[in-house]
Order: structure tokens, then sequence, then C-alpha cells
């Protein structure tokens, strides 16, 4: 990308400052990817790419106050660092101004190393596996759609007060579609990975096969209350919708569903029968998140004066109870609470559960059982009302066993309600959400059983 390395990007930028601090990082990236259609790889390609991002803080009497200022490729550094204290200026004090962290945190990687770097070699294993999967498809009458990325970021970040942080960051996914000659019937798989060792082409393309069969038998029913199995998929985009809006600074000041009628948050609030716990940690086995704060602008749940703050592990739900909510240092000091760091992964689990999706489908009288959710909107923040689509597959279960396929709904549902109605929880395991995998592809999540998932409408979408 250019003869300056990253750190000597993160180098000059604090050398050229003039402000009363400084946060400067760059996030070098490499991705590949595959792109398939009618049994058929389409496009390939490769990238790489650079952004250098600059936070000057300047004190300007009245308060600190931050400006942020961001470039791709190779920037003029003085010209960046310039605009940054500038755009500070202009900014006025920093409700949120702290002092820059100074403490090292754990895991901060090794400065001086080269970016990590990915290539289309990540699927020497994976393509022809694809290949096979394409022929017995073809042999099926049946067509694979779909596309497989990875990509590997390294982000060096450095501060005035001398922190010197580094963290790789791979990240891929699949998603296979499967679709009848006549487009007819069209079905769902993915998964995500960190290198796609752990991917099995034959298995994804066998969860294809297997719902493309069930779909042969067509059944109408109209909207209501069902008892729902929902995939770990399905489950990890309501929760992870339920994770972002986690703001404490919302619920304390009342504006979502974290908020305490009356005034305050639900914390120590009971928020699910089963003793469910949804957590976060950065050194999660397979899912492992950056350490530290990266911060390019304040918001309710991050500050750009936390930048390289530690993010440690954290349970948000423990037990089914409401344990912790996200909340930036300065907000932790104007309430007294603990600040607490979001982690760029989540965790949704039943200590002690095992049930498999099978086992659950053959305990299951009379049901559906969903593949994944889309186009979800947020309805009302006061409940966490939310409403969307089911897609590529709604399955019917009679006696245990799947017996066909049943048209599409639209659903309104609060995950918090939701929490709150689950009967059972199965073995939490990695999954791949649909709806939300351009932002955020590490989850684990059970499969569960909620016995009135409301299906308010009937949608014609396939």
């Amino acid at each position: 990308m250019s003869q300056w390395t990253p750190q000597d990007v993160v180098e000059k930028a604090l050398a050229a400052s003039t402000a009363d601090g400084q946060v400067a990082f760059v996030v070098e990236s490499s991705e590949a990817n595959l792109r398939w259609a009618s049994n058929s790889l389409t496009t390939n390609g490769a990238m790489r790419s650079r952004q250098v991002v600059v936070v000057s803080f300047v004190d300007g009497g009245a308060g600190m106050a931050a400006g942020t200022v961001a470039r791709t490729g190779q920037p003029d550094i003085d010209e960046l660092v310039a605009a940054s204290e500038q755009a500070a200026r202009d900014a006025g004090p920093a409700e949120d101004a702290m002092p820059l962290v100074s403490e090292t945190p754990p895991g901060s990687g090794d400065w001086d190393a080269d970016p990590a770097q990915t290539s289309i070699d990540v699927f020497a294993d994976f393509a022809p596996a694809l290949g096979q999967a394409f022929g017995e498809a073809r042999g099926r009458d049946e067509l694979l759609f779909g596309y497989a990325e990875h990509a590997m970021s390294t982000t060096y970040l450095g501060t005035s007060t001398g922190l010197r942080l580094r963290h790789d960051q791979p990240t891929g996914r699949v998603e296979l579609n499967g679709k009848s000659a006549d487009m007819g019937r069209s079905v769902w798989a993915g998964t995500g990975t960190r290198d796609f060792a752990d991917v099995s082409v034959e298995a994804l393309a066998g969860e294809v096969a297997r719902k493309l069969e069930w779909s042969r038998r067509r059944v109408e029913l109209p909207a209501g209350r069902y008892e729902t199995l929902l995939p770990p998929s399905a489950v990890s985009d309501l929760m992870i919708y339920a994770y972002w809006t986690m703001e404490a600074r919302d619920a304390d000041e009342g504006r979502n569903v974290y908020a305490r009628p009356g005034g305050g948050n639900r914390v120590g609030e009971r928020l699910a029968a089963l003793p469910l716990t949804l957590r976060s940690d950065p050194f999660e086995p397979g899912l492992e998140a950056c350490p530290f704060q990266v911060v390019s602008g304040s918001s309710g749940s991050a500050s750009v004066f936390d930048n390289g703050m530690a993010t440690p592990a954290v349970d948000w739900i423990s037990g089914g109870v409401l344990t912790n909510l996200i909340r930036p240092r300065a907000w932790a000091l104007r309430t007294t609470a603990p600040a607490t760091a979001a982690v760029d992964n989540l965790v949704l689990e039943v200590p002690g559960a095992t049930a498999s999706q099978e086992e659950m489908v053959a305990a299951t009288e009379r049901g559906l059982l969903l593949t994944t959710l889309w186009y979800i909107r947020e309805v009302d923040p006061q409940t966490l009302l939310l409403t969307g689509l089911t897609r590529d597959g709604v399955f019917l279960v009679e006696g245990g066993e799947v017996t066909g396929a049943v048209n599409n709904f639209r659903f309104n549902e609060s995950p918090i309600d939701l929490l709150a109605r689950i009967t059972e929880a199965g073995r939490t395991q990695r999954t791949l959400p649909r709806e939300w995998n351009d932002w955020f592809t590490r989850a684990a999540m059970p499969p569960v059983r909620v016995p009135d998932f409301n299906m308010s409408s009937v949608s014609p979408a396939s």
C-alpha cells in the first residue's frame, strides 16, 4: 500500500500534533471472496485497503473538545492532523470528556509485527468442495447460489499518553442459498468462521438439500401465534438488536427498553424465565474480538476519550437477570456506575443445555421451524418491539417430524419480551446472523422454543 508502515503513519501523526492530546489509528485490511450462481462460480477477487483516523483533543478554555478526521490510502499526515485539530476547535466542549487512557490493556498485541493478511488461498480446500456440491445439486435438479468472504484487518492504535496497541481480526462468512429449478422453493444455510479451516461445505450443502426436500409439500397457514422453534441464526439476529440497544444512558434517561418505569434502569431485574446468560468475551474461543476500544466517533455506547480502554468479558444477562449495560467512562462517572465497554461478539446460553435442534423438533407435537429472519426494523424503542419477515424456509412440524413448508410471515416481537416466554433452549453453537452479518458475525446461540411467537400477517415473500 505504501512505503510507510502503519506504525510509521501513527508515529508521524502523533509527532505532528500540536493539540492537548491525540489518538491515531490505522486499519490495514485485506479481503478475498468467491461468488457463485446457478451451480457455477461467477467471480472471485482480492482487495487491500488502509484507513487512517486521527482524533485530536483541544482545550479551548471552556472544556476539552474532540475532532475526528479519517482518510483512506496514504494521506498527507500534516494536513490530516491539522484538519483534525481544526475540527476539535470547531466542535466545542465535549460532554463525554475524560482523561485519555494510559494503562495498557491485556492482549494488546505485538506493535512491531507486520499486518496480518489474507488471500484467495484461504479457499484452497473450500473451492473444490464447493465444486463437488455444484455437481450433486445438478444431479438433483437444484441450484446453488451464494458467496464466501474472508477478511483480515490489523489495527494499530497509538495515543499521546504512550499507548501502542495492535489487534489482528480475521472475519469469514459463507452464505449458501438453494433453489428448485423453477425457483419456487428457496432455502438457506450459513456459517461464520475465522479461517475457513472449520467450514464443511458438505454439511452446508446437506442442510440445503434437506430443507429443499422438506419444501416439496406446501401448506398454507393463516397469521396467528404459533409454537415456534427459532434456530441459532434467527435467535442471534434478535439478540444482537437487544445488545445494540443496551446503552445505559438511554436507559437511565427513559429512552429504551432497559429503562425502569418511574426512573433509573432495570439492572437487577429478571428478564428471562429460564436461567439464560447473555455475555461477551474478547477471548471467547472461536469468537475472539478486539480486547480494547477503537472509537472514531462518540455515541451513547462508546467515546473517543475511551480509545485503548480494556474490553474485558462481561455478562449482560446472568441467570436470566439483567446485570450490565454499555456505559462509557464519562457516563459511568456521572452516574457512579461501572464503566462497561461493548465487545464485538455475543453468546447466549443456558448452563447444562444439551438438546440439539433435531431433538427439539422431535419433541414438538405441532409447531413451526424457522430458517432465518430478515428486514428487521424497530417499531417501538420503549418495548423494543421489532417487525420483520421470515425467509428461505418456514417448516411445519407435526408429531415430531417436519411434514412440509408453509408460507412466509411478517412477525411482530420484542426480543426482551421473548426472553420471558422462551420455554426451552438447546445447546449453544456458533452461528451466522442472517440479517446483521455485514456488521456482526461473531455469535454463538442456542435454538429456542417459544410457545406463542406472533406471526402478525402472511407475507408473499419467498
